[in-house]
């Protein structure tokens, strides 16, 4: 890792620029998956008709996508710690582009979605390898000083893949849902070249750590959660972010209803995505503030307001059928969530050594997942009961209690509420 006073220019550094620009082409092309997937049930369902059905393969799908992280991640953080991660991300997203590819074959070969969610298990799976090892290559890449820098910037390529929706929404309309799954595919073999490009050594650790016992690996699977549980600043960080996941799981299953109800005869995936562009905007303007003039306030106190907005924003959707309120709502919830996206990613990645990161991330990425997966089951099961509207309420109340308990937390330990120093 740099060592000099005055590293050089983030975006300037090859190893840096390589993960970014990776990430980048990756994101986008997740998002067009997310899309075409939707799009693919959309077409199942002839438009989402029957609440409970479309309800029921909506959230069927979030779990097919979300058990990969809730069966393997607490046991994989341990075997990526002993892993060169640069080839574990490499691997990864080569399976993620034969995988995605596979799955218009197969729904066009049998016209049932059944097969679609066995592949996408799959593709989900190389997801809990690439995202720890993605978190846990970064501190070894860049210099402490752009850390967060480094994390807003990586936050950045997600806004700037997510911003691009409206033309993926685009594609998947007037194109398919097929042909967006091909380009995807694409879009994964260009963030195999581009992280291949990263000049990367496994850290001391990783080669002397000793040889490997059933009984010591699950030793160090322990110790991860240990970790997790006994560390305050890991407890903020978690809380924080879990809120925001559990908002997306309401979001997947009511607030995509909630969209296509609302637009009637114009229904289709380009209204979702010109939603989700605005909240990259959001989060874009919100992500510059952080690492401008947001590091002069503490971080807890930027998480939790950031979730009490962002809940107002929710309340503002779940009660209007407007598609210019919506689109005001998507503003303001990208600006609220924005802290969520960049700060718990660098609290974590600094009360962390090089030998834990692994593992503390796996267990970030199964409990997010869990989250998820709780707001999008209580979403499926209050949709046809309260209807749409009613159960994004419940994610407002959600959000907002989990903005206030972020401020009580850090309350409790100055050392959270300390201002981060400027470079």
């Amino acid at each position: 890792m740099a060592t000099e006073e005055r590293p050089r220019p983030i975006l300037l550094q090859r190893n840096f620029a390589s993960l970014f620009g990776g990430q980048l082409i990756s994101i986008s092309g997740e998002r067009l998956t997310y899309l075409a997937l939707v799009g693919l049930l959309m077409e199942h369902t002839a438009h989402f008709q029957g609440a409970a059905r479309s309800s029921f393969l909506l959230w069927l799908l979030g779990i097919v996508m979300l058990l990969p992280v809730l069966l393997f991640a607490p046991f994989t953080g341990a075997w990526v710690d002993r892993c060169n991660l640069r080839r574990v991300m490499v691997i990864s997203d080569a399976l993620r582009a034969g995988l995605v590819v596979l799955i218009p074959f197969s729904y066009l070969a049998t016209h049932q979605v059944g097969p679609v969610y066995l592949i996408v298990f799959a593709l989900f799976t190389c997801n809990v390898f690439f995202l720890p090892a993605k978190s846990a290559i970064a501190p070894e890449i860049v210099p402490p000083s752009q850390l967060l820098l480094a994390n807003a910037l990586l936050a950045a390529a997600g806004v700037a893949g997510t911003a691009a929706s409206p033309a993926l929404g685009w594609v998947v309309d007037h194109r398919g849902w097929a042909p967006a799954l091909y380009i995807n595919g694409v879009t994964y073999l260009a963030s195999v070249v581009a992280l291949m490009l990263i000049a990367y050594r496994p850290a001391v650790h990783q080669v002397t750590l000793p040889r490997v016992t059933l009984r010591a690996y699950f030793h160090e699977v322990g110790e991860g959660w240990r970790m997790v549980r006994s560390s305050p600043r890991m407890v903020l960080a978690l809380t924080g972010l879990g809120a925001v996941w559990v908002g997306g799981g309401f979001m997947h299953v009511a607030g995509n209803q909630h969209i296509q109800h609302a637009a009637r005869k114009l229904a289709g995936m380009e209204r979702v995505g010109a939603l989700i562009a605005v909240l990259a905007l959001g989060s874009a303007l919100a992500t510059w503030w952080l690492v401008t003039r947001g590091r002069s306030h503490p971080r807890p106190v930027l998480l939790g307001l950031g979730l009490v907005l962002a809940s107002v924003g929710l309340v503002a959707f779940a009660l209007s059928t407007r598609f210019a309120v919506f689109a005001g709502a998507a503003l303001v919830v990208g600006l609220g969530a924005a802290p969520a996206f960049v700060l718990p990613e660098t609290i974590l990645q600094e009360a962390t050594e090089p030998g834990q990161r692994g593992r503390v991330f796996s267990a970030r990425d199964f409990l997010m997942r869990l989250m998820l997966l709780a707001g999008a089951t209580v979403a499926g099961v209050a949709t046809p009961l309260l209807g749409t509207g009613g159960t994004l309420l419940i994610a407002a109340a959600a959000l907002a209690g989990a903005g206030v308990l972020t401020l009580v937390l850090g309350r409790r330990d100055p050392a959270l509420m300390a201002v981060t120093p400027r470079d």
